[in-house]
């Protein structure tokens, strides 16, 4: 199935999990940590759940925010970019049934003149590309 196709299904959303966290190049960063933000999409065939209404039919969206948890409260990267493939990997490594992962990674305090929301990175990483032999 190509990758577009796979993106038109169901998914699981997590929006606006918020963890502290050390990441960054910067030894302010690394010492003083910060917020980051962190949005999921998980897509995967959500058919037999919604005709079931059984959580073993699903994957719990609490074991989904496990991993980005794990992953933004753990040991520090350098980059969102990373932060962001792992929680992806992750996700896709534990859960077979999952297809596809979004993940954005934002970091809301910023040393920019100028107002903002957050900067950060989106990725998609998918099964048969990223973690084919899971």
């Amino acid at each position: 199935m190509e990758e577009v196709e796979l993106m038109r299904g169901d998914k699981l959303i997590l929006r606006g999990l918020k963890f502290h966290g050390f990441h960054g190049v910067k030894p302010e960063e690394r010492t003083l940590g910060q917020k980051f933000l962190i949005d999921v999409d998980a897509w995967m065939d959500l058919r037999t759940a919604g005709k079931t209404d059984h959580l073993s039919d699903t994957i719990s969206y609490t074991d989904i925010y496990r991993i980005a948890k794990e992953v933004v409260e753990g040991p520090p990267h350098n980059l969102l970019e990373s932060v962001a493939h792992l929680i992806a990997t992750t996700t896709l490594s534990k859960y077979p049934q999952i297809s596809a992962v979004r993940v954005k990674v934002g970091k809301p305090h910023v040393a920019v003149h100028g107002p903002l929301d957050y900067l950060g990175v989106e990725i998609t990483r998918y099964r048969s590309v990223d973690v084919p032999n899971c």
